[in-house]
């Protein structure tokens, strides 16, 4: 796990991206101003690794290091809100899903550096991919979709894709196609999820 900075910095860039384009949409699905487009976009893409870091006790948080972070989300987070076009509520759920794969990743490749124990992993690799989500939800006055029963796989999502990539990491694959396995194997269940409308077993 020691020749993987540039594959981290990557995919947190890419994670980071993705949620912000996410929440700025879903602020201005609510008919929010920039101003909150651009709170709910950082929310969404700084929240589920700020958690992370707190509970494994990584500080600085990742983003106050990398100030490039900040004005990513930014300048995303401003595009997304005046330039893209309006889409329809099927395809708000891709970059979602994308931020999903690549956070999960990232929450269980720190944990895997820390010597944590792998379910300890595959759990970090959940709360960084959805509580960025569950705080966006928040803001924009809605339920988190995650805790809804009638919701598509999510976090289940997030949990497999976690797996599979500690699973290729302990059976040596390399790192770089590991954290892609891991990442699309999170993004396509989770578009077949919405596909089908696939979801937990309710009482």
């Amino acid at each position: 796990m020691n020749d993987i900075e540039g594959l981290v910095i990557l995919l947190t860039y890419l994670a980071v991206s993705a949620s912000a384009i996410s929440g700025a949409l879903e602020a201005r699905k609510h008919e929010m101003d920039i101003v909150g487009a651009t709170t709910v976009a950082f929310v969404t893409a700084f929240g589920g690794g700020t958690l992370r870091d707190l509970l494994l006790g990584r500080t600085p948080i990742f983003w106050l290091v990398d100030p490039w972070l900040s004005i990513a989300t930014f300048a995303i987070s401003i595009v997304s809100f005046y330039l893209i076009d309006r889409v329809s509520e099927k395809l708000l759920f891709i970059p979602d899903a994308l931020g999903l794969g690549f956070f999960s990743i990232l929450g269980a490749t720190f944990a895997l550096q820390m010597d944590l124990s792998l379910l300890v992993a595959s759990l970090m690799g959940v709360v960084t991919g959805v509580f960025g989500g569950i705080l966006r939800d928040v803001l924009c006055n809605k339920i988190p979709s995650i805790f809804r029963r009638d919701t598509e796989l999510y976090a289940t999502c997030s949990f497999i894709g976690a797996w599979v990539f500690i699973l290729l990491i302990s059976l040596h694959v390399e790192a770089s196609i590991a954290s892609w396995v891991g990442t699309f194997t999170v993004f396509g269940l989770r578009v077949l999820a919405v596909r089908y409308r696939l979801t937990l077993p309710i009482p």
